[in-house]
């Protein structure tokens, strides 16, 4: 039943090809134990070839057992497994940052890595329908924009795959019981310290029991009516940034991005929302840290042409207002 949604899910949205070479992070645990058995059985019917990536947080007693399980399964179905050991306290530390952002950023430089090494064309990741659910409640406690509400999709562009998305946790355990793969279970999963760990493990219990038992199901619905309307706001944005963009600069590895300043002002305001992000996006590389005062800031900015005026929304971005034009600089 698990393997038969994955297929359905495979197609609908065209994760795989025939011929992919495909990385697929496995930690030992029920998710990623049931992505690579399903792509393992399916492999040789879809005509694509996979490799392991597995990380060693080097944080529980147990990491070295979970190591070893995963490179025993991998011995036996004949499955190449490259492994990588890394102190994530430590970098942590070492780079004032939370241990899960940590463990984030050194999985997919692995990825990236195994990719190049391996000549692969897309990773495969575990995450599940709960996963996208979490997250969905995560980003509305942050207060984030509609995009947020996307929750994690079926694919980032056409390297990230994640065939189980529609599948949910209790579906994957069954899974694994049937096929008796035995996975290893993460004891700090149970740890309420991290925000998803309580939205998974209290909030969504507690939404299940008090209002709606259907919570992941619901979650999942809003996350894929979202992305939908998200994609057609994306189209109107990119067609709204074609017909005011006037140009732009690049010096000593600078870049300057310039828009028509009459022709933004007269455009409605959710497409200006997403220009301001579009356009430093462009810039910057990324639009992390820009909030939403920062964005009405600008669009206040542009409203006013007032004179030679500018806006630091961040230490890489300064947006100036001059002689009826918008520029925004990488500083």
């Amino acid at each position: 039943m698990l393997q038969e949604k994955v297929v359905n899910t495979i197609n609908k949205y065209e994760l795989i090809k025939s011929g992919d070479n495909i990385v697929v992070g496995v930690s030992g645990g029920p998710d990623s134990m049931a992505l690579l058995n399903v792509l393992i059985n399916l492999k040789e019917k879809l005509s694509f070839n996979i490799v392991v990536a597995h990380i060693n947080h080097m944080i529980r007693a147990e990491a070295d057992d979970e190591t070893k399980y995963v490179q025993d399964f991998c011995k036996k179905h004949d499955i190449e497994c490259y492994v990588k050991r890394e102190d994530v306290l430590e970098i942590s530390k070492s780079k004032k940052i939370g241990t899960e952002e940590a463990g984030r950023k050194l999985r997919y430089t692995f990825f990236d890595e195994i990719m190049i090494k391996t000549n692969a064309n897309k990773v495969a990741t575990a995450h599940t329908a709960n996963d996208r659910a979490e997250t969905v409640l995560m980003n509305i406690m942050r207060g984030s924009g509609t995009s947020g509400l996307k929750g994690i999709e079926e694919k980032r562009g056409n390297k990230f795959i994640r065939p189980l998305i529609e599948c949910t946790r209790s579906e994957i355990e069954e899974y694994c019981e049937q096929e008796k793969l035995n996975p290893k279970y993460d004891k700090t999963n149970e740890e309420n310290i991290y925000t998803r760990n309580r939205i998974r493990n209290e909030l969504i219990p507690y939404i299940q029991k008090e209002f709606n038992p259907n919570i992941i199901e619901t979650l999942n619905r809003l996350s894929k009516l979202v992305a939908i309307e998200n994609k057609y706001l994306e189209e109107q944005t990119q067609k709204a940034y074609k017909e005011i963009y006037l140009g732009k600069q690049e010096l000593d590895g600078k870049k300057e991005i310039i828009l028509d300043l009459k022709k933004f002002n007269n455009l409605d305001l959710v497409i200006k929302n997403r220009i301001v992000l579009y356009t430093i996006n462009k810039v910057v590389g990324n639009a992390q840290n820009i909030e939403k005062i920062h964005i009405e800031d600008i669009i206040k900015l542009c409203s006013n042409n007032i004179g030679n005026k500018y806006l630091t929304p961040h230490k890489n971005i300064k947006v100036l207002v001059n002689k009826q034009k918008i520029f925004f600089k990488n500083v």
